[in-house]
């Protein structure tokens, strides 16, 4: 009897701990790695040469895309918005890849979503509320603004291809509309939500959960893009079989909870 008792004992004092572990005021950082991909292959600008599902050839040269609009939903099924944050992962800078979400309340998270754009009402803004990498000015070779269109480009994906019909063999997808203002256009805004209800990130004062992205360039070709036939997509119309295929090319590699 006595043993049984202990053993309760233990149980309500472990429990307790797990309890106990969250404080009021306890917060952390929440960060999202983007591990970009070409089917199972890490992807390597400029030298690799990979094939789509049309047996063409590519090599890639810029992938860049902005995440804006994260929302952390709980396993309690509150959410956390966090707005006024935009970021630009960019392939060809390592440091981009990761997002470090600050100041995030502990708890534990069961989903992440994200669009991959920029929203209506930053995109009209005054520019003086378009600073960091939203400065249509800060960008010089990554180009992610149509000066033209004076419009963002969400999604960028450059690169050459044999099966390019452009005299240099070049291909690009530049993508970009998020359905107007005062009438209808194509609305490119693509929301992406990556669950974590099978390993949930444990926000703790010690733990700072780190959500590993996988990003598969591959599916941005899906069935449905050729090179041969489409070698530039820069209107946000054309680019709706693009946005839509690139909505699927994000997926949960794994999460790391360790404590610090």
């Amino acid at each position: 009897m006595k043993k049984i008792v202990l053993a309760f004992a233990l149980v309500y004092t472990l429990f307790s701990c797990e309890k106990d572990e969250i404080g009021a005021n306890d917060k952390n950082t929440l960060s999202l790695e983007f591990e970009n991909l070409v089917g199972a292959d890490p992807l390597v600008l400029n030298t690799k040469t990979y094939k789509n599902a049309s047996n063409e050839d590519f090599t890639v040269s810029t992938f860049n895309f902005f995440v804006s609009n994260i929302t952390l939903k709980k396993t309690d099924g509150t959410s956390l918005k966090l707005d006024n944050q935009y970021f630009l992962v960019k392939q060809s800078d390592p440091k981009s890849l990761a997002i470090e979400l600050t100041d995030i309340p502990a708890g534990d998270y069961s989903s992440i979503s994200y669009v991959v754009g920029v929203d209506s009402a930053k995109s009209t803004s005054d520019i003086s509320q378009r600073t960091g990498v939203l400065d249509p000015a800060s960008y010089g070779t990554d180009g992610m603004y149509w000066s033209w269109n004076s419009g963002y480009i969400f999604f960028k994906l450059e690169g050459s291809s044999n099966a390019s019909t452009a005299p240099d063999k070049h291909f690009k997808y530049h993508i970009g509309g998020f359905g107007g203002m005062s009438a209808a256009t194509a609305n490119n805004l693509k929301t992406i939500e990556i669950n974590l209800k099978n390993n949930p990130a444990t926000v703790r004062s010690n733990i700072a959960p780190v959500v590993h992205i996988s990003t598969d360039i591959m599916e941005v070709f899906g069935s449905s893009i050729k090179i041969s036939n489409q070698n530039e997509i820069m209107s946000p119309t054309l680019g709706l079989t693009v946005s839509k295929n690139y909505q699927n090319m994000f997926s949960l590699e794994h999460v790391h909870n360790d404590k610090m």
